[in-house]
């Protein structure tokens, strides 16, 4: 299977503005505040604009994982995959980020932790979903042509 970078980015910037149109209709929903630029920028000791950016850079580097590692590996049609796929980034971030950001594993650490869980759960399924529809199974013949 042939792939391709350039949809890769672009699919994996549309998950990253789709799963962020979530976050920012969280409370709105009852959710707790999800705001990653502001959380990655504290973090990382930089501005919340460059936390915004570094979200979707990270959100163009798991699409590009997805593209190359799991793709073709995962069981399902387009959106099944990249859901399935979401879960890893999901479960990554409640292992491992969110307690060097000081949440605690499965944001025990926050007032609302299973609220911040399903909101993150949420996101990241919507992640996925968006990812695995857009990018598809690869090159379009159109693509190939090129």
């Amino acid at each position: 299977m042939q792939h391709n970078f350039f949809k890769a980015i672009k699919a994996g910037m549309a998950a990253t503005l789709a799963m962020t149109l979530l976050m920012i209709m969280a409370p709105m929903m009852g959710m707790p505040e999800m705001n990653i630029g502001r959380m990655l920028g504290m973090f990382m000791g930089i501005s919340e604009s460059v936390g915004w950016i570094a979200h979707f850079m990270i959100g163009s580097v798991l699409a590009i994982i997805y593209v190359y590692v799991f793709s073709n590996k995962l069981p399902g049609g387009n959106a099944v995959r990249g859901i399935l796929f979401g879960l890893i980034p999901w479960l990554a971030a409640q292992l491992m980020v969110n307690p060097m950001m000081g949440a605690g594993m499965f944001a025990s650490n926050t007032p609302a932790p299973v609220a911040m869980v399903m909101g993150s759960l949420m996101g990241h399924i919507v992640y996925g979903a968006v990812l695995g529809t857009i990018y598809g199974t690869g090159l379009s013949k159109a693509d190939a042509n090129q």
